[in-house]
């Protein structure tokens, strides 16, 4: 197994910025491109049910202009099931979702809504679509990930972020432990949530994660030096923690 760390380049906020206005710009098409360009290994989108950022249009137009994987996050309902299957994204993150968060607040329930997400995960995987599930660093949503059948689980590194001393130090055993529990039963592992450079050492050092998942950091770092430089820089502060 290569032990390079893949980027994942979350475009959301770009969306954000443009839906301020209303206008057609920024366009997150375009700095899916430029992240791609300065060594991104996939996109991800979060097309959300009240399409606060991301639209459907930006998914059609990135499923046909992206040359690497699109990562479409989406909550457990039957709507995005059927535009998940229209598009064929390379892989659907399955995510909680409440109309009134700021943004994702913790992880999927997998294990309590394991009935609920069987025929979903199903039909994502007949389609070719590698699903990946956005859990708690926790052994019951990891069990959960296995009898389901997901290929991958997306660690929430959230509490990580937001915790310090000796706590973030526990937070940070509970990933280790989480990412070595779902990779030793052949799940892959992914992480992301809260990321920045002065954090992201810690994670991206755990053997046994494949890949981070990052946006609200890097589209913030764009507007002081560019988005195609904020993703460099992160793609560096990955590699020397490896």
């Amino acid at each position: 197994m290569s032990d390079i760390l893949r980027l994942g380049v979350n475009i959301d906020h770009v969306a954000t910025v443009r839906n301020a206005r209303g206008a057609g710009y920024p366009d997150p098409v375009r700095a899916a491109l430029v992240a791609a360009a300065a060594g991104a290994n996939g996109i991800t989108a979060h097309l959300r049910e009240d399409r606060r950022h991301i639209t459907d249009d930006d998914i059609a137009r990135l499923s046909e202009q992206l040359a690497i994987p699109l990562n479409l996050e989406m909550a457990a309902t039957e709507e995005m099931l059927g535009i998940a299957l229209r598009h064929r994204p390379h892989a659907a993150c399955i995510v909680p979702e409440k109309r009134e968060e700021l943004t994702t607040e913790g992880g999927l329930d997998a294990a309590g809504q394991f009935d609920r997400l069987v025929p979903l995960v199903s039909a994502l995987r007949e389609a070719g679509i590698r699903v990946s599930l956005f859990v708690e660093p926790d052994a019951r949503q990891i069990d959960a990930a296995l009898r389901l059948g997901a290929p991958v689980v997306e660690l929430h590194t959230g509490r990580y972020a937001e915790l310090g001393g000796e706590s973030r130090t526990a937070e940070l055993r509970r990933l280790a432990d989480a990412a070595a529990l779902a990779a030793k039963n052949g799940i892959e592992v992914h992480a992301g949530h809260g990321l920045t450079y002065d954090n992201v050492a810690a994670i991206a050092a755990i053997p046994q994660v494949r890949e981070l998942n990052i946006g609200h950091f890097l589209i913030g770092e764009a507007m002081f030096v560019g988005l195609g430089d904020a993703v460099r820089l992160m793609r560096a502060a990955m590699d020397e923690a490896r």
